[in-house]
């Protein structure tokens, strides 16, 4: 704090309290902004000179953005509350998606419709909310830690002197006696202050400054101080007041939240979306019409300690996928089935997590995020993918198949990340924290089944359709991210290699070609898949990342062994044109099946996709975009098709 505080201690009590008083709401407000703030007053403690009227003022501006902020945090909170109501409920994360502010933190996402700040990104996982401070500041008090006087700044076991605050605490303990500690020799200055542990402190100072004034003490007190701070607190009267008065109005507030509050522990995330979108293209013309389709996905995020969080995501829509002229019957069987559709230009909204696209709600998502000792586990029930927890290094497109990256769920991530899932658990362990090259990286292991739930011979967690990842991610410096994954998968008869575990409908693909796509229809198989990913970024406005994959297909009949590949990489321009904006350019081969015996022609299937994300405000954006395709079906004598596509996110 100011040098007012500091020399206020012996001279007067109610500018004693004021400051302090003012001092705990700055502390208990749900921002850190204030610190730097305080660290430079802080060092100014030991000067002599009694504080003046500039010095006091300096201390209102920096105190009063802090209760605005107080303020803005519960009047702009929305969302999870009886109508009588306005607020939102608890994260993280930790995890929309929030997302570390280091660089390449491996940990987290970004919320939606917000500027990624990592290369490395996962899904999301916590966030802080209002209400759980709410929840917090009902509970202080209550848990049984009792303070005791010191006498030394020596016998707080987490001070050191070489901390930025180390004299002025020194100064409160050992010169005023007024700093108590916990029983375990703690101070933990780095936590926030409680009402109970301000009263505490606040006592013990008044005390001693009465016994200063009791005993007139006149080197540490002249009458020209005290005419000086009595002028100073008349003059700044009105403003304390204010203070104080609009502290009592939050308390109010916060107390009608609390008590009309949807949950302590939950907030509801939501993202609806509407797309326009047509098909262009001699043959994909004639077979597509205009359509407007939308999607819904309505995420309750649990957070139990703080430090965890589980995912309730219940989605609905009715984007259906257009239809390119690309299915083959690859099996010969004189009919397409489902694994045998093509999955190219498939938007990200047209995952729905229902096969029937027709409005009917579906828990398409429960999953559970928690710290175990060094490593996060993760563990889901339902609707699992490896990009839940797997680092995808491709910032700015990847949105988890969300409103607000790239158009298609080829753009959006590496192909090797659609390869299985279901239900299953994954660990990852973070490494190279320290100040090298080496930033914030990676070991990364997981297994998801995509028939954990069937008890039926063949099913189960581990005797039907499974893939187990393994990935290390590296972070080098603050600019370069890189990633290594292998997918090993297993595929009962009639399977499609690229469903992503029945995501949306049992053996549908959601990248690739048919032909990339269509296991053997009789005979299972398993596959090794190679991924590498990288994230460059050469300034904050330009980004780049791409992908290559392998995947290695053996049937366990004959002539059912096959290779397919696939590469690509994008061009992302955030803050385009406006803070919040992006311009996307993707392109590569999608997923592709070369010299398969009887099943169509060898010609690569390119796609490029182009997309400008227009922020209208901090929950509504406006994507137009293009999506051209080359080859589809991997023939050339089909015609290219093109997508084109104006897609609307609101998200809350």
């Amino acid at each position: 704090m100011s040098n007012l505080l500091w020399k206020s201690l012996v001279v007067s009590p109610a500018v004693l309290g004021a400051t302090l008083l003012v001092s705990a709401t700055a502390i208990a407000a749900p921002t850190t902004t204030t610190q730097k703030a305080i660290q430079t007053e802080t060092l100014q403690t030991e000067k002599s000179q009694a504080p003046s009227t500039e010095a006091l003022q300096a201390d209102k501006l920096e105190l009063l953005p802090t209760v605005d902020k107080l303020e803005a945090s519960i009047n702009t909170s929305k969302g999870i509350v009886f109508p009588t109501a306005a607020t939102q409920v608890a994260q993280k994360p930790e995890v929309a998606q929030v997302q570390k502010s280091t660089v390449f933190s491996t940990s987290s996402a970004t919320t939606v419709a917000k500027k990624p700040q990592v290369l490395a990104q996962v899904q999301q996982q916590t966030q802080v909310n209002t209400l759980d401070q709410v929840n917090k500041y009902s509970n202080e008090g209550k848990n049984g830690n009792s303070q005791a006087q010191v006498t030394s700044v020596s016998q707080f076991s987490d001070v050191q002197p070489t901390d930025w605050a180390f004299q002025a605490l020194q100064s409160l303990v050992e010169r005023y006696g007024c700093i108590a500690g916990y029983p375990n020799g703690t101070y933990r200055g780095n936590r926030a202050l409680t009402r109970y542990e301000f009263a505490a402190g606040l006592n013990a100072c008044l005390d001693r400054v009465n016994e200063l004034i009791a005993t007139a003490t006149a080197d540490l007190v002249t009458k020209e101080d005290l005419a000086t701070l009595q002028r100073l607190q008349e003059e700044f009267s009105a403003e304390l007041a204010t203070l104080r008065g609009r502290v009592d109005a939050l308390e109010a507030r916060a107390a009608e939240l609390e008590s009309n509050q949807f949950s302590t522990t939950t907030k509801l995330v939501g993202e609806a979306i509407f797309a326009l979108t047509d098909a262009f293209g001699d043959q994909a013309g004639d077979n597509n019409n205009t359509v407007f389709q939308e999607r819904v996905r309505l995420d309750l995020q649990t957070s139990f300690t703080g430090r965890d969080i589980l995912h309730t995501r219940l989605a609905t829509g009715n984007a259906g996928r257009l239809n390119l002229g690309a299915d083959r019957d690859v099996n010969g069987n004189g009919t397409i089935d489902a694994s045998e559709r093509s999955a190219e230009g498939l938007q990200t909204f047209n995952i729905t997590g229902r096969e029937q696209n027709d409005n009917g709600v579906v828990l398409d998502w429960l999953a559970y995020y928690v710290p175990v000792g060094p490593a996060r586990l993760y563990v889901a029930a339902t609707g699992g993918v490896h990009s839940d927890y797997a680092a995808t290094v491709n910032p700015y497109f990847e949105d988890y198949d969300g409103g607000n990256g790239a158009l298609t769920a080829f753009g959006s991530e590496n192909p090797i990340f659609r390869i299985g899932g279901g239900a299953g658990a994954a660990l990852n362990f973070n490494f190279g924290r320290g100040g090298g090259i080496l930033k914030p990286s990676a070991l990364t292991i997981g297994y998801l089944g995509s028939e954990a739930n069937n008890p039926n011979g063949g099913s189960g967690v581990f005797n039907g359709n499974y893939a187990a990842l393994g990935q290390l991610n590296f972070n080098l410096g603050d600019r370069i991210a890189l990633a290594a994954t292998y997918v090993h998968g297993y595929h009962g008869a009639g399977s499609a290699l690229f469903d992503a575990g029945g995501f949306q409908g049992q053996n549908v693909p959601l990248v690739g070609t048919s032909q990339a796509n269509a296991l053997s229809a009789v005979n299972a198989s398993s596959s090794n898949s190679y991924g590498l990913s990288a994230a460059v970024r050469p300034s904050d406005k330009l980004s780049i990342s791409g992908f290559v994959s392998y995947h290695d297909v053996s049937g366990f009949g004959s002539n059912d062994d096959f290779e397919a590949f696939s590469y690509g990489a994008g061009i992302a321009l955030p803050d385009f044109g406006k803070k919040g904006n992006v311009l996307g350019i993707f392109g590569g081969a999608q997923p592709y099946a070369l010299g398969r015996t009887g099943r169509g022609s060898r010609d690569i299937p390119y796609q490029v996709e182009g997309f400008y994300k227009y922020r209208v405000s901090d929950n509504v954006s406006i994507t137009p975009g293009v999506i051209w395709l080359t080859s589809p079906g991997q023939n050339s004598d089909n015609d290219d098709a093109f997508i084109g596509t104006l897609r609307t996110t609101f998200t809350f």
